[in-house]
């Protein structure tokens, strides 16, 4: 590339980064130094500079002068919140925890949905049910949307045995999101499995992740009565 097609550095870091997420540069690993990718994008080491700089601010490289330019194995993200891991939660209470995989299906997201993630009509999103327990009892039912443009590696996942909040957690970095918490009726489907009535109010958490403008997840947390969210300062 040359002149005015040349990338830009947001177009160098989501590469980068979309590589990181596919294991082309897996965990502790170095990658290219930054006369080779500038090479390889036609602009300027500076434009190179800047992209790396900034996912080394985010948490997902490690820059050493002389030393070169690592993928850091357990990206800490700088996030007002960390998502919740919801075993470690449970376990940390002193409690056993339980999964249940309740539906799985792949298709477009409802409207709503598409309109707060900026998809397409025709968008293919893997859409997940499930249940979290705490010694037995229910904790947590979980709806997920997955945008698999996003996250192609979903698909192949064996969610019965792996909760997606573990697997994305584990498995999908995220650049930026945002949180709502709200109490609203169960309702029937809600009800039936956090095992309450149908107009017992339930605290919701809804979430949604993105890695810089592509979307990752919606998710609606559905927590029962005797749920407590704690959170530190």
């Amino acid at each position: 590339m040359a002149g005015d097609r040349a990338a830009s550095w947001q177009s160098i870091r989501d590469t980068i980064m979309l590589r990181i997420r596919d294991r082309t540069y897996p965990p502790g690993a170095f990658i290219p130094n930054e006369a080779d990718i500038a090479a390889e994008f036609g602009c300027a080491r500076a434009t190179v500079n800047r992209a790396l700089r900034d996912l080394a601010e985010e948490g997902f490289l490690d820059r050493r002068r002389k030393a070169g330019t690592r993928v850091i194995e357990a990206p800490q993200r700088k996030a007002t919140l960390e998502i919740p891991q919801i075993r470690r939660e449970v376990e940390a209470r002193g409690q056993v925890y339980g999964y249940r995989l309740l539906a799985r299906e792949t298709g477009p997201a409802p409207g709503e949905l598409r309109a707060r993630l900026k998809l397409p009509e025709a968008e293919a999103t893997l859409y997940v049910e499930s249940l979290h327990l705490a010694d037995g009892a229910a904790h947590m039912f979980e709806r997920r949307w997955v945008v698999l443009r996003t996250v192609p590696g979903i698909a192949a996942a064996d969610l019965a045995v792996v909760s997606p909040n573990e697997w994305l957690v584990r498995e999908a970095p995220y650049t930026h999101g945002g949180m709502e918490v709200h109490a609203e009726p169960a309702g029937l489907a809600v009800a039936t499995a956090l095992d309450c009535a149908p107009a017992d109010p339930v605290l919701v958490m809804e979430r949604q992740t993105w890695l810089h403008e592509a979307p990752i997840t919606y998710t609606r947390e559905h927590f029962a009565q005797s749920y407590r969210l704690c959170l530190g300062l």
